[in-house]
């Protein structure tokens, strides 16, 4: 949907260092979606009750508030960052479980990523944009350089993708991507640029594959990998989820599976090289205007102006997804339909005999 104006960023790093067109989201929504993205599960409370919610018959979602979501074995010891901290490995956090906008406050449901997490990094707020965010990093990059402190892991959340479908007077679908993509593009560009560039991967992706109908499958999404060591240029079409990234990220910070699913996950290695390439990356600025906002006019506009973007997932799907889609292919532009694969038991069959 996005191209080079919207989304060069994006598009230039899966072109200069790895493409990864294989790549699918675990989570069907944000309530299961953050849970493989910082657990590699989601539980069944979690499984069962999260469609009562997004449906809305009568149930709010739960999962940052709710300690019955945790997927671990021992409440409060289930994510990633709970693994550092047992471990005694360094961690910063920006913007991931938390609300605010500022000063960011951290769910009680995580009490050890308080006190790693940045109060100055604005939490989900479709008012500030991510470009904000991203110097808000940074900011704090810069001085973790100068003071050789950098934490051996971060977590970043940058929601301004999210948009807010065209709603009048907010951001258009392209300028809220070009927000979100130059922050990307300003991460990679500090880091590239500064002495950590040669020991450091960066891995980017969503929680959920939410954002649209895929022509291939629904639940695939985008997922980046860039390192001096996945500066390739080549098609890595080996097929990953979000629990290969984890178990990657695992290995590279030498701590163990979360779970059973990222511990039988398929590491994303054939996306490295062991002959590094460290020509650093420079941002490149959008041509979209990040000032583009949506007009009376626009397609759904009086439907998205109804629509609550105060939280991840609460406008109603399908009718978002459309009003970006056709913001975006234009308003005679008919959204097409969710496609999975294999799409249905005969077919399975089928290739199955093949």
């Amino acid at each position: 949907m996005f191209g080079d104006d919207s989304a060069p960023n994006h598009r230039q790093l899966a072109r200069q260092f790895v493409t990864l067109d294989n790549f699918y989201a675990d989570g069907a929504v944000s309530s299961d979606g953050w849970e493989w993205a910082t657990a590699s599960e989601s539980n069944a409370y979690n499984e069962h009750l999260w469609p009562v919610a997004y449906s809305n018959r009568g149930r709010g979602d739960d999962v940052y508030t709710n300690q019955a979501t945790d997927p671990g074995r021992v409440t409060g010891d289930s994510r990633v960052w709970d693994r550092l901290d047992d471990a005694g490995i360094s961690y910063r956090n920006y913007g991931m479980w938390a609300g605010g906008p500022l000063p960011a406050v951290v769910f009680p449901t995580e009490p050890r990523l308080a006190g790693h997490t940045d109060p100055n990094f604005p939490a989900l707020n479709s008012t500030i944009r991510d470009v904000t965010r991203a110097d808000e990093w940074v900011k704090e990059f810069n001085g973790f350089v100068a003071d050789g402190q950098l934490p051996t892991m971060e977590f970043i959340r940058l929601p301004n993708d999210h948009t807010v479908g065209t709603t009048p007077g907010g951001p258009t679908p392209k300028a809220a991507v070009a927000d979100n993509d130059l922050a990307i593009g300003k991460i990679v560009d500090a880091v590239s640029h500064s002495k950590y560039w040669k020991d450091t991967a960066i891995f980017i992706t969503e929680d959920d594959a939410q954002n649209g109908p895929d022509h291939v499958d629904a639940h695939r999404t985008v997922a980046l990998v860039v390192s001096p060591y996945t500066q390739t240029g080549k098609v890595d079409s080996t097929m990953y989820s979000t629990v290969s990234m984890m178990r990657t990220m695992e290995l590279i910070a030498g701590i163990g599976p979360l779970t059973q699913y990222d511990a039988a996950a398929t590491p994303m290695t054939a996306g490295f090289t062991t002959k590094p390439d460290f020509a650093p990356y420079d941002a490149i600025t959008p041509a979209q205007s990040l000032d583009e906002v949506n007009k009376p006019t626009a397609p759904l506009a009086a439907e998205s102006a109804k629509m609550n973007f105060t939280e991840a997932d609460a406008a109603p799907e399908q009718q978002l997804n459309e009003a970006i889609w056709k913001s975006v292919k234009g308003a005679d532009s008919p959204m097409p339909a969710p496609r999975g694969v294999p799409e249905s038991g005969a077919e399975a069959s089928e290739e199955a005999g093949r």
